[in-house]
């Protein structure tokens, strides 16, 4: 059969449906908004696939065979689940552009993240996540990473090797500083650092060449004058 898409939005669904087995060239696969609990083996039969939504359903896991989508190049949604962790197999997906796993229960990210190193923007927003995996700096092409809502205390020093990064959201974390690697970054244009416990703004900041806006709300921070002026004398929108 040829490819196409397959939407089952908002369909009340408590398993996957059989006709999604009888479309070996699907290309994309919808099925956010449902009662899913388990997602089978047989999803990485479905190679041809550049996009799958599985956002807002009941997932505590999905199979290894996800790792079989190499196919997948544009969007792999797994927000608003109960994943625990990712499998893996999930480095195998080194083509694809966007990963959405906010609103979970993950503790941690699998090392195996530095391999997908196509993706452009990562969203892990709202997890119980207390540090990234040294590899995250292997992903050359991410220009937005989302981090808010977890127990983050620090950043990998690898982060300094994410030169295409644009957009830092580190919203309600356990910062108590802001982190080094960080320093240098040349495209870097928005940083968030809302609802952490950051007392000093380093001079460091005003080397950032890009940075657009800095977010120092709710953190007990101090800013010395000269370096508030020197941010917002060339543009940069300071909140604090």
């Amino acid at each position: 059969m040829g490819g196409g898409t397959l939407d089952y939005w908002r369909a009340g669904l408590d398993s996957v449906p059989d006709e999604v087995w009888r479309h070996p060239a699907l290309e994309v696969l919808l099925l956010a908004d449902n009662r899913l609990a388990r997602l089978p083996d047989r999803v990485g039969t479905l190679t041809r696939m550049h996009t799958l939504d599985l956002g807002h359903n009941r997932l505590t896991a999905v199979p290894s065979s996800l790792g079989d989508l190499t196919g997948l190049t544009r969007f792999l949604y797994l927000h608003d689940n109960l994943l625990t962790e990712l499998p893996d197999t999930v480095g195998a997906l080194g083509r694809l552009a966007y990963l959405n796993i906010g609103e979970n229960r993950l503790t941690s990210l699998p090392p195996t993240l530095g391999s997908m190193t196509g993706l452009v923007e990562l969203r892990a927003q709202h997890n119980r996540l207390t540090a990234l995996p040294d590899t995250v700096g292997a992903l050359g092409s991410l220009r937005e990473l989302w981090l808010r809502g977890n127990r983050l205390t620090a950043l990998p020093d690898s982060v300094r090797e994410l030169r295409e990064l644009r957009e830092l959201e580190l919203r309600e974390n356990a910062l108590d500083a802001v982190p080094e690697p960080l320093r240098g970054l040349p495209l870097l244009r928005r940083l968030d650092l809302r609802g952490n416990r950051v007392r000093e703004l380093p001079a460091w900041v005003a080397e950032l060449p890009a940075l657009e806006k800095l977010d120092l709300r709710w953190n007990d921070v101090r800013v010395a004058p000269g370096l508030l002026t020197e941010l917002t004398g060339r543009g940069c929108v300071v909140l604090r």
